[in-house]
């Protein structure tokens, strides 16, 4: 703050004041009002869920008794069922994040650092299950895994063969899951690999190390931050999935930590106090392997870019270059062609009945449209759709502007009470998502505030879940604007205020831009905080998606998902271009 601002005077504070109690009054009103608004958001549905472990009652409106504490919830978190789901949850979620890491970090190896045939294709097959929701995915591989009914296995037959494909299973579940995190792994460790100094490879190479000996020995240590940050993040996403673990593991009778929460709290009489002390444990998992990474990390420096200039050296694979090649293409056919192949399939066939794939091509009354029809004139998706749409533009713009305020005070001032402000946004990665809509569901019953049962609730649960997106990707920007410019403004005699709206906020339109679409996007794609949260009448295009396939209607599950992917598409082909277009 300038000091010609801090001189201005105050209004609407109590006369009489000294000067010094009146700027520290003006400079904690902006921050409390901002950790008022986190509190209700992120705090308050934390706390009842701490509180709610300890309780004989759930929260209800009107009834919320805190007299009766006691510890007898948390014997559940002891149970076989409980302890069961825990190591099913540890399985996977180890299982999944090394695959994810294996598929993403070979994708991120050979387009950084090799000459790999068909490069830019192989990035694009590392992004690409990204437009595919990991539940859609799931669906689609339920479609073609299933033991005795999955379409791979009913072309294997087609073929002569014996079926072998079997993926209601917990190896299965690890397979879904790190197909549709492996990018995740992709993105951080192939901008790790892109950034290295070539000069520490290079010196390995002179002094005669193998290729082998130089990836182990000098590649792969120096992107020790980006391997380990990937691993943490696909372990802590993967254990708490919630549909893929109910879509695959159901079938299977594979209960993760996840769908045991879920089970609790839809099973008659709710058993939501015991719910909310398994939701602790999840919790507590997630805060624990988050610490021991940054212990790890600790330990040692991976500086590799300093101010001398670099130019990444290619690798040559020579013979390797079409095995590298067709690895890739087999990620890719595996996560995006054959899900999006069997959707097609089921969605066009004539019936939810298949006894033959190939045959089926030789008939030609055996495809039809009619499911594509349905749910375009359904009642119930264009309702949803309008939701999702409404819901979506709506968090998205809040969360990008709460993100701005809360980035702009981290960042841009020295006000009291700015630190808690982060902390507080950042506070949802360590939440599970099924934990975080558990909470939000108890908080919006209990508020005097009207909302719960309408769209709004579903508005604030998404700017709560998406905070620590929304502020990243708005401080990053306003790090790379220099605040001279909006200072020159404030001492010419402009506001603060102004200052702020005239030359800051122009500045980080794209930044901006690019937060707003992000919060677009991860808000058409989210599934498990409204799980909780949605009515008849408030529901949205996933929860459709997910209650349609729950109640075995495949084909109209087929044709949304489909409709749905294409709407995710246009979204990020539009994002793409908008951002373009306003670097220019």
């Amino acid at each position: 703050m300038t000091s010609q601002t801090a001189e201005r005077p105050v209004r609407n504070l109590p006369a009489g004041l000294p000067g010094r109690a009146r700027r520290l009054l003006r400079e904690l009103s902006l921050p409390t009002v901002l950790f008022a608004l986190l509190a209700l958001l992120i705090l308050a549905p934390v706390g009842l869920i701490v509180l709610s472990a300890f309780a004989s009652d759930t929260p209800r409106p009107g009834n919320f008794d805190l007299s009766g504490l006691t510890l007898d919830n948390f014997v559940n978190v002891a149970s076989a069922g409980s302890f069961k789901a825990a190591l099913n949850s540890l399985a996977v979620g180890l299982g999944a994040s090394a695959l994810a890491l294996l598929i993403g970090g070979f994708l991120a190896f050979v387009t950084a650092r090799t000459n790999v045939y068909a490069r830019g294709f192989l990035y694009l097959v590392g992004l690409l299950p990204m437009l595919l929701p990991s539940y859609v995915g799931a669906l689609a591989w339920s479609v073609l895994g299933s033991e005795n009914a999955g379409l791979a296995n009913i072309t294997l037959r087609d073929l002569g063969l014996p079926g072998f494909v079997d993926i209601n299973n917990i190896a299965g579940l690890m397979v879904v899951l790190a197909l549709y995190y492996a990018p995740y792994a992709f993105l951080l460790i192939h901008g790790a690999l892109s950034l290295m100094n070539p000069d520490l490879e290079e010196a390995a190479n002179v002094h005669g190390a193998p290729f082998g000996q130089v990836l182990r020995r000098v590649t792969l240590p120096l992107v020790t931050p980006a391997f380990l940050g990937a691993a943490v993040l696909i372990f802590v996403l993967t254990i708490e999935n919630f549909p893929v673990s109910q879509i695959i593991g159901g079938a299977a009778g594979v209960e993760t930590l996840p769908t045991y929460i879920y089970r609790l709290m839809n099973s008659t009489p709710s058993r939501g106090n015991e719910a909310a002390a398994v939701a602790i444990a999840l919790v507590v998992v997630v805060l624990v392997v988050t610490a021991l990474q940054r212990r790890m990390l600790a330990r040692r420096t991976f500086t590799t870019v300093s101010g001398k200039g670099m130019k990444p050296r290619r690798i040559d694979l020579g013979g390797w270059r079409l095995p590298a090649l067709l690895a890739g293409l087999g990620y890719f056919v595996l996560s995006t062609v054959l899900p999006v192949l069997a959707l097609l399939f089921v969605a066009l066939h004539d019936s939810p009945y298949i006894g033959t794939v190939l045959g089926a091509f030789g008939k030609p009354d055996a495809f039809t449209v009619e499911a594509f029809t349905d749910v375009l004139d359904s009642s119930i998706a264009q309702r949803a759709t309008v939701n999702s749409v409404v819901v979506s533009v709506a968090a998205a713009l809040l969360g990008t502007l709460l993100a701005f305020a809360v980035a702009y005070v981290v960042q841009r001032t020295k006000l009291p009470g700015r630190q808690p402000l982060e902390y507080v946004s950042m506070l949802p990665l360590a939440i599970p998502a099924i934990v975080l809509g558990l909470g939000l569901l108890w908080t919006w019953l209990i508020m005097p505030i009207p909302v719960y049962g309408t769209l709004a609730v579903m508005v604030i649960a998404f700017v709560a879940a998406q905070m620590p997106q929304g502020f990243r990707g708005v401080a990053s920007s306003i790090g790379q604007v220099d605040r001279d410019l909006e200072d020159s403004a404030v001492m010419h005699g402009a506001s603060r205020t102004r200052a702020i709206a005239t030359i800051t906020a122009p500045l980080l339109r794209v930044g901006l831009t690019s937060t707003f679409l992000l919060l677009l996007m991860l808000s058409m794609r989210e599934l498990t905080v409204p799980l909780f949260l949605f009515t008849s009448d408030t529901r949205l295009l996933s929860i459709v998606i997910f209650d349609d396939f729950d109640n075995g209607i495949l084909q109209r599950a087929a044709a949304t998902s489909l409709l749905y992917c294409l709407v995710i598409l246009v979204l990020s082909i539009l994002s793409r271009r908008f951002g373009a277009s306003e670097q220019r």
